[in-house]
């Protein structure tokens, strides 16, 4: 399944005064070398996440999809918690091995995203992750990975025995530590974050990420200030460097203002 990205909006009132407004949009794409696509996304607010699907072609598909079908429902409830996306995993994984076509333990899939919460007077974003599917924010011109890889390569990275430089292309790179699948129903790492004006996230599965450095996402979120615009660049880009896996990407915006409409810094640290 391919899908092209559509800008959507979604203003939120805090009671600090401050408003905030949320523009975002996803695509995914099947690439140049697979005959499929085991990716699969979810942009709708509160939620924003990607699914990287793996364990053959009909598995992976199975994997992601009912992993996105599960947190759908939850968003459709309009109580999106870190404790109801954690119970849509387990009821994923309980689908993803029933399902008869997903008997290999090899069968399962990343999952990575941001979730938009409001408490009392004020916001915050809570990134998740599990597997090597990425966030990345672009904050005050400065653009940082902010999901840590469950992989091998990430592993070696942290204990000193390989550097990033040595990581690109290494043989294990594709082997990842943690999924959502047949043989886990572990919850994901979090991390909070300040809501602030002129943040940009990005959310990708790691079909961008083969093809595109950090510096080249960078690059086309400077050039492009809608999302939709930075999410269809970025995902040509990626098919035009070779395309050699599945390509999915969400781009979401925060534009956040005063009840006088100057930009509010509030909150402004980075956890």
């Amino acid at each position: 399944m391919n899908q092209r990205s559509t800008a959507q909006a979604r203003e939120i009132a805090l009671a600090s005064g401050d408003t905030v407004v949320l523009t975002w949009a996803g695509a995914t794409d099947t690439g140049r070398r697979r005959e499929s696509n085991q990716d699969s996304l979810l942009a709708a607010y509160p939620l924003f996440v990607v699914a990287d699907g793996m364990g053959g072609h009909a598995g992976g598909e199975i994997a992601s999809q009912r992993t996105v079908a599960r947190l759908a429902e939850v968003v459709a409830t309009g109580d999106v918690t870190t404790a109801a996306i954690e119970s849509a995993l387990v009821a994923a994984v309980q689908d993803i091995t029933a399902h008869p076509d997903t008997t290999d333990d090899g069968t399962g899939t990343t999952l990575t995203g941001v979730l938009f919460t409001v408490d009392d007077d004020d916001a915050r974003w809570v990134s998740l992750n599990i597997g090597d599917s990425r966030v990345y924010l672009l904050r005050d011109g400065a653009l940082s990975q902010i999901t840590t890889d469950h992989s091998v390569v990430q592993e070696l990275i942290a204990a000193g025995r390989l550097s990033p430089e040595e990581a690109e292309g290494h043989p294990y790179s594709n082997v990842i530590t943690r999924a959502v699948g047949v043989s886990e129903a572990l919850p994901p790492d979090y991390r909070e974050f300040s809501v602030l004006d002129g943040d940009r996230f990005v959310i990708c599965s790691d079909g961008l990420t083969k093809e595109l450095t950090d510096y080249g996402i960078q690059h086309f979120l400077g050039l492009h200030a809608a999302p939709d615009a930075a999410v269809d660049a970025m995902l040509d880009a990626a098919l035009e460097n070779g395309g050699r896996d599945n390509v999915t990407v969400i781009v979401v915006d925060v534009h956040r203002s005063t009840t006088g409409g100057s930009p509010s810094t509030a909150g402004a640290s980075a956890e």
